[in-house]
């Protein structure tokens, strides 16, 4: 039987203008870092993408990396996009990025012109689009002049190519100044995709928050649940199919006793509000209306589910912010920083 999305799918999902665009995300977006490559059943990334549609969410988050190998996750959605999404493009925001090492040789990673529009002429044919909605310099390159990464991010956008642009992991300094030449190039930066968390502060002591706010630029948050650690998954020990346990992108090192004494502690928080501590952590990273969308990460439909909730209740009082505060900072690891602190 042929899959038909939700009616009711617009009817609680809330919308949220992207900066000081005309383009609304939805509060909650999707995204394909993990569990959507080779090492995952193709059924499975299917259920999660119709899961995730039928609840309002309308943005699916890619970059020419994901995977593995590399690009499996857009060619997995190129596929999900033919058999189910073909006749609903126009009520889809689909994003990619370029930043990372992709192939072989000096030409395959980084900012240059060479690489951002070979990059995403790859991209768009895995996925079988003709554009992507938005998309992202996926990291600062030092050695490249920001001049000739802006350069071709508005190429991109006057070729076709994509409808809007944005950076990741830029931190303030350096958002300014790729803000200020797109600005001058007549195609506006409009989004940030930085890494976001009760754990991990980190746009918040560089400023970037109050560049964006300041600058009418939108933002989308990644890993808001901090690779897994809040949730429940982490609360007796590393699970052995965990990101923890394959000690990649999250570090053993990272669980300590101590940090894992605060996350109780958080968990504790989040029931006496009625939420599981990720539905917590996601309205976090979404009070107050200073991030547009929170983008989460699944390995299932139900976890995606559970995201959504938390959008029935994302306020909080003073005491509940400072208890987490209590609790959060002291656990704070600093997972990520920007990149332009990065080699």
């Amino acid at each position: 039987m042929t899959w038909q999305p939700a009616e009711n799918r617009y009817e609680t999902m809330k919308y949220n203008r992207c900066g000081k665009t005309g383009l609304k995300l939805p509060a909650v977006s999707l995204g394909l870092w993990h569990n959507f490559g080779d090492d995952t059943a193709h059924d499975r990334k299917v259920d999660m993408c119709r899961t995730a549609f039928d609840l309002g969410i309308t943005h699916f988050d890619l970059a020419n990396n994901y995977g593995p190998p590399a690009g499996s996750a857009e060619t997995a959605f190129g596929e999900i996009l033919r058999t189910d999404f073909r006749s609903l493009r126009d009520e889809l925001i689909i994003s990619s990025k370029a930043g990372y090492d992709m192939w072989p040789g000096p030409y395959g990673e980084w900012g240059s012109r060479k690489y951002l529009i070979a990059s995403c002429d790859q991209s768009l044919k895995r996925m079988g689009l003709d554009y992507v909605d938005i998309f992202y310099s996926h990291r600062f390159d030092p050695d490249t002049p920001l001049e000739e990464t802006c350069g071709a991010l508005d190429h991109i956008v006057r070729s076709g190519r994509a409808l809007y642009v944005g950076i990741s992991s830029y931190n303030s300094q350096r958002t300014r100044e790729a803000a200020a030449i797109l600005k001058d190039l007549g195609t506006p930066c409009i989004i940030h995709q930085p890494s976001y968390s009760m754990l991990n502060r980190w746009i918040e002591d560089d400023g970037l928050v109050d560049t964006l706010e300041e600058l009418g630029i939108g933002s989308i948050v990644f890993s808001p649940l901090a690779q897994g650690m809040l949730t429940t998954k982490y609360l007796n020990g590393i699970p052995t199919d965990s990101r923890a346990a394959q000690n990649h992108f999250l570090k053993k090192d990272f669980i300590k006793p101590s940090i894992l004494e605060n996350i109780v502690k958080l968990n504790g928080i989040a029931q006496n509000r009625g939420q599981t501590l990720a539905q917590m952590a996601i309205a976090w990273v979404l009070r107050g209306g200073r991030v547009t969308s929170a983008l989460i990460g699944a390995s299932r439909s139900s976890q995606i589910v559970d995201c959504v909730n938390a959008l029935k209740n994302d306020s909080f009082t003073a005491a509940e912010l400072t208890e987490i505060d209590l609790y959060a900072k002291e656990a704070d690891i600093n997972l990520w920083t920007s990149s332009a602190e990065i080699e």
